[in-house]
């Protein structure tokens, strides 16, 4: 019976499951797939509450994108119409405003939520 991860032995024992379970051959539809999609679930939750992933800050998240966007720092300044802003932009000496936040957020697809954290 599956039963939440509540400590940090469970959350071992249940990656430990999960690992013997992928290395089976599983068929889609079956009750080992059901058991596994399910095990994975309370393990990503156990781990959003145990080991929760700070956000980058904007500038990371910006230039993180650029590079796998292949895209240049010159690219940067044409999708936020501020070619000379750039370099400021990204060593932080000046702040995005709400425009360049709606633009980056349009075009590079960083979240909202990423773009507005003080940094």
């Amino acid at each position: 019976m599956l039963k939440p991860i509540k400590t940090k032995d469970q959350y071992q024992e249940t990656l430990a499951y999960i690992y013997e379970l992928m290395q089976t051959d599983i068929k889609e539809d079956s009750k080992e797939s059901d058991e596994l999609e399910v095990l994975s679930i309370l393990v990503k939750e156990y781990e959003l509450i145990h080991y929760p992933m700070p956000s980058p800050n904007p500038i990371d998240a910006i230039k993180f994108r650029l590079d796998q966007m292949g895209l240049s720092e010159k690219e940067l300044g044409g999708i936020l119409g501020y070619r000379s802003r750039k370099s400021e932009i990204l060593s932080g000496k000046r702040k995005l405003s709400l425009t360049m936040i709606r633009k980056l957020n349009e075009v590079l697809h960083i979240p909202a939520e990423i773009l507005i954290q003080a940094y």
